[in-house]
């Protein structure tokens, strides 16, 4: 893609060269040229010729000649050889990175469109409505006007505000962002989710005071069904014959079965309250070398002695996984990319029969399944070793 677009790229780096005076003759040169062009009504004939000059050129080059014609030079980058044998490590890490990429890439896209759209569909009517009144002025001085004064009058703005006015407004951030029309209507338009993010402001402070009536109105029902509540809770119990532990038991339970039959556990082994529906994860495995044991998806459980990882594979019970929580040498948050921002996602475990921690990553409650983990940690070792002691 960066190929692709090379002509592209080299061409917005020129105009931008030439708007910002980087070398002053040629601007002072090409704005003396343009000018004039445009003063006599050789504007068009003027672009025409600079296409067929470019074209003419990349000829000679394609043919073998050495030509460069650029304001800006090009600076070589050194080029990275591809390594021919990369670990699945390395492969994961390389796709990861061109999916970041990718998502920066189509997010600014995005971004830009979505500004279209919202000026163009009077999302903002009051940024719209200053595009409304500038094309009904064109439109009457097309009617009443000479072409030949429009495209004078066109051109002379065009080249005033390419060549001076943005250089003066590049120079001075305070009168750009003061007086330059075009880049704050741009500024000022939103996309769809920073227009979310006002609605959602916008409609917070009404649920507030919603909320407010709310929480009176359940606090006045609830000491009204005060008095009668400890019937309805009768009427409403478990049936009799089963007791507390088993109708708590049947929470317990997974897609695949009984929890303790599927992790080969005592029954008395149940997830805690916090883990009750488990943590949705990919368990990272970096002793393992095939891709499809280094990396699966489960979700992770903990009970009162045991961390389990159910894989989301259908079949053998060997891709779940077991871990004792006594077994556990460390423990710790863990950040899968370095590069990217925040805290990350994920949790490392590390064991005396694994040489590298295991990861249990991409989790979105990673937080709290951490401190969940943790705390039952230290509690089980430290039973474990004041009955040692």
């Amino acid at each position: 893609l960066e190929r692709g677009a090379k002509p592209v790229t080299n061409f917005v780096k020129n105009l931008s060269a030439l708007s910002d005076w980087y070398s002053i003759y040629t601007s002072a040169i090409a704005f003396i040229i343009y000018m004039n062009a445009v003063w006599h009504g050789w504007a068009i004939p003027m672009f025409l010729f600079l296409a067929i000059l470019r074209l003419s050129l990349n000829y000679l080059i394609a043919r073998g000649w050495r030509i460069q014609w650029s304001i800006v030079p090009e600076v070589s980058e050194p080029m990275e050889h591809a390594k021919e044998d990369l670990t699945v490590s390395e492969k994961f890490q390389l796709v990861l990175d061109v999916a970041q990429k990718a998502q920066n890439l189509f997010g600014k896209m995005a971004d830009i469109l979505e500004k279209f759209k919202n000026l163009f569909m009077w999302v903002q009517p009051e940024i719209t409505q200053k595009l409304y009144v500038a094309l009904w002025a064109a439109f009457i001085a097309s009617c009443f006007l000479p072409y030949r004064i429009l495209g004078l009058g066109l051109g002379l703005y065009v080249g005033t505000k390419f060549f001076l006015v943005d250089f003066i407004f590049k120079r001075c951030p305070r009168l750009r962002a003061k007086y330059d029309t075009p880049y704050i209507i741009w500024i000022s338009l939103l996309t769809d989710p920073q227009l979310k993010e006002r609605s959602n402001a916008t409609v917070s402070r009404r649920v507030r005071v919603i909320n407010l009536f709310v929480h009176f109105g359940i606090m006045f029902l609830f000491l009204q069904i005060q008095t009668t509540g400890s019937r309805i809770y009768v009427g409403s119990s478990a049936p009799t014959g089963i007791s507390k532990d088993e109708d708590t038991s049947r929470l317990h339970t997974t897609k695949k079965g009984n929890f303790h039959e599927i992790f080969n556990l005592p029954e008395n082994e149940r997830p805690l309250p916090a883990s009750e529906n488990g943590w949705r994860c990919c368990l990272i495995n970096r002793d393992k070398k095939m891709p499809t044991d280094y990396i699966r998806h489960g979700i992770l459980y903990v009970t009162e002695n045991y961390l389990c990882f159910e894989s989301s594979k259908s079949g053998s019970s060997k891709k779940n996984k077991v871990i004792k929580l006594t077994d556990i040498t460390d423990i710790q948050k863990y950040k899968v990319l370095s590069v990217l921002p925040g805290s990350g996602m994920g949790i490392a475990v590390s064991t005396p029969s694994t040489q590298k921690p295991l990861i249990f990553g991409a989790m979105v409650h990673r937080d709290e399944a951490f401190e969940t983990i943790l705390s039952q940690y230290v509690k089980i070792t430290s039973a474990t070793s004041s009955n040692e002691s």
